[in-house]
């Protein structure tokens, strides 16, 4: 029997032009959703944010989520979305602020924050003018590499519920007296990654780096860059204490106390971190004083807050450049190169209860700060601290 077309008639026409249509604007969807979510990534952080390492961190196939806010300027130069460049009492401050934070579902999620520095005066006092590193539990170590940079974890213990998620922060000192750039990313991974693994460590400040890179370009920074990191070091956990009278880093040359029984120390290497820690203990590790040196944007941050915190004591660091604060804490202060903010360097007591605090050993926390910011400070390369007296 043979076989007859059916005939179109112009209903049928009709439909099947619509079938047609509608496929096409499908088609036509699927590839822009696919290209949008390019476009996200390269228009991400300003368009500063290094797409093939976001890729490689996160996974080359999965399918990323983006939000993005960029607002203010650094020095003359506005974000892309816009902004002016503040003033603060007379001298320029830069209210360049740029965040973004890129997930994959399954995997993790890559965030990043840029900010300028020196802040806008207005700014102070009203929750932290940078992004934070954890250092509550562990104590950040340093990038190394020639780069002004810290590797900060809440934990460094194999298998911890944190174990996977690590903040890197890398400062840029600017060609332009005074000014920085301060970019900092956490970076979260799920599943079987850990920290515990030296191969794997790189990878968690590779995007940080990478990022500082294009931002240097980016906003005009000049800054000196470093090298690649291939390899860095674990923050250090609270078990990890060490006789003072052998340390070689961030404790080094600070003495020890028999009154305060100060006799170990947990500590970094220095490496041209912008942050310093060194804290003190009895025999058994137990803590007892916690010194700090806070250098650039940091030193900027701690001023600001103590200006809020102490404020009805109407003298604090952002005030002199060295004094006491409460019962049991002081504070140092140096000039440092190039117009950079002020270094910052503190001691107090590690537990804000306990019998240090009530019963303090004064003159021992003086030669403590004395010592821990005069070498801290040469290693900088800043002048001679000024100390607190009595």
């Amino acid at each position: 029997m043979a076989l007859t077309r059916p005939t179109l008639t112009r209903r049928r026409v009709r439909a099947l032009a619509a079938v047609a249509v509608a496929l096409a604007a499908l088609t036509g969807a699927i590839v822009w959703f696919a290209g949008s979510e390019d476009r996200a990534l390269d228009g991400a952080c300003d368009g500063v944010l290094p797409v093939g390492e976001v890729r490689t961190v996160l996974g080359e196939d999965a399918a990323l989520d983006v939000t993005n806010r960029t607002e203010g300027a650094f020095g003359d130069k506005a974000a892309k979305s816009g902004g002016r460049t503040a003033k603060s009492g007379g001298k320029r401050a830069n209210n360049l602020s740029v965040r973004c934070r890129i997930a994959a579902e399954g995997t993790g999620h890559i965030a990043v924050t840029i900010a300028g520095s020196p802040r806008p005066r207005a700014e102070y006092g009203y929750g932290e003018l940078y992004a934070a590193v954890p250092a509550s539990h562990t104590l950040p170590v340093p990038l190394g590499n020639g780069w002004s940079g810290l590797f900060a974890t809440d934990t460094a213990r194999l298998g911890d519920a944190e174990d996977g998620t690590a903040t890197t922060a890398v400062l840029l000192d600017c060609a332009r007296r005074g000014d920085s750039l301060l970019i900092t990313v956490e970076t979260a991974l799920r599943g079987a990654t850990t920290l515990d693994d030296p191969a794997v460590r790189p990878d968690f400040v590779r995007t940080a780096t990478a990022t500082a890179e294009a931002a240097n370009d980016h906003w005009g920074c000049g800054a000196r860059l470093g090298a690649p990191v291939r390899t860095v070091g674990l923050p250090v956990n609270e078990d990890e204490y060490e006789p003072l009278l052998g340390a070689k880093g961030t404790c080094a040359a600070v003495p020890t106390a028999s009154r305060s029984a100060v006799s170990t120390a947990r500590e970094t290497a220095r490496d041209r971190a912008p942050r310093e820690s060194c804290v003190l203990g009895t025999r058994d590790g137990s803590p007892l004083y916690r010194l700090e040196a806070y250098y650039g944007p940091y030193a900027e941050d701690a001023r600001s807050q103590y200006t809020r915190d102490y404020d009805y004591e109407n003298v604090t660091p952002a005030e002199k450049p060295a004094g006491r604060l409460g019962q049991s804490a002081y504070w140092a202060g140096a000039t440092c190169p190039r117009g950079a903010e002020s270094a910052l360097y503190l001691i107090h007591a590690a537990d804000a209860d306990g019998e240090t605090r009530r019963r303090p050993d004064l003159a021992y926390e003086r030669a403590a700060l004395a010592a821990f910011a005069a070498a801290s400070a040469t290693h900088h390369g800043c002048e001679a601290p000024s100390l607190p007296k009595g």
